[in-house]
């Protein structure tokens, strides 16, 4: 166990105290941050998808921005822009809101895709671009973005680029009746938000320091690269895994090994995030909905077709 396990199940506690029934959810955004990924929720409206990102990033101690994604937002509206001061003769550098920790990208399919692009730069290398001048973004940099399941009018279509820049894609589900409940009973707390910081940014990135330590046999690799190539040779699937999923899948296995307080990756690690991290990575040809076939049942056989490493 490392000396920050208890203050991890203190983060996960504390996200409980406001949101009801996501526990797994939790789980997979601190494995996210701590793999330097980003990540995709999809639901339905109002089941708290903006209210555990602000949680997340307030238990973590960063910053937060919410960017609601419409279509005449522009690229400078979320990077920013120079703006001339008269005070000074200069122009000045007016930062946008993507110079946060955590960024909530809301609906981000109602962003066109020229601003859609303006993310890509700030998702893969940690840095943006204004007017030709290239500035890092502070430390740690996660985003979330959020899809509604039943919106399609005034939507544009993902593309398959700037999805597979996501390291996850969770579902976000309705609550049960008995987590509804509780919602209901916990509402006055969670409308105070009083919200307690656990980490500060220091831990998290020294956190994701000590991930880069976990040790990844080479039998493990070799299981998650077979994993990957059996989903590219499926029959049913249109175009492959790009090797960001078996970078993701390391990445995320090392992530979750230290958050359980093991030094080392097992294959359990690999098989409990393989959906998040693979099921937007994968298209399916015509013939597989006629069939029968979904993305989660081709991930499903490839977990269970390529033995488990000894």
């Amino acid at each position: 166990m490392n000396k920050y396990t208890e203050k991890i199940n203190l983060c996960m506690r504390e996200i409980n105290r406001f949101i009801v029934g996501k526990e797994n959810i939790i789980k997979l955004l601190l494995i996210s941050i701590l793999s330097g990924g980003h990540v995709l929720l999809e639901g339905y409206i109002g089941v708290a998808k903006t209210l555990l990102s602000k949680t997340f990033a307030r238990v973590i101690g960063g910053t937060f921005r919410r960017i609601q994604c419409t279509s005449d937002l522009l690229p400078s509206d979320v990077l920013g822009t120079y703006v001339y001061s008269q005070k000074t003769g200069e122009y000045i550098l007016k930062k946008g809101p993507i110079f946060s920790n955590i960024i909530l990208l809301d609906e981000i399919d109602r962003a066109s895709p020229r601003t859609q692009s303006a993310f890509l730069e700030a998702m893969q290398e940690n840095q943006v671009s204004i007017e030709g001048v290239t500035l890092k973004l502070p430390q740690p940099f996660m985003i979330i973005a959020t899809r509604v399941f039943i919106e399609e009018e005034g939507v544009f279509t993902l593309p398959k680029v700037q999805l597979d820049r996501f390291m996850m894609r969770i579902p976000v589900t309705i609550p049960l009746p008995k987590e509804e409940i509780e919602i209901l009973n916990r509402i006055d707390l969670i409308d105070r938000f009083n919200v307690r910081r656990i980490f500060r940014l220091e831990d998290i990135l020294w956190l994701k320091e000590e991930a880069r330590r976990i040790t990844v046999s080479p039998l493990i690799k070799k299981y998650i690269v077979e994993i990957i190539n059996y989903l590219r040779k499926n029959r049913y699937v249109d175009f492959p895994v790009s090797p960001r999923g078996s970078i993701y899948l390391l990445k995320g296995a090392r992530a979750k090994a230290l958050l359980e307080g093991r030094d080392y990756v097992i294959p359990d690690d690999v098989k409990d995030i393989g959906f998040y991290v693979l099921n937007h990575r994968i298209g399916l040809k015509t013939e597989a909905e006629m069939e029968g076939i979904t993305i989660s049942s081709i991930i499903n056989e490839a977990f269970k077709k390529i033995p488990v490493p000894r």
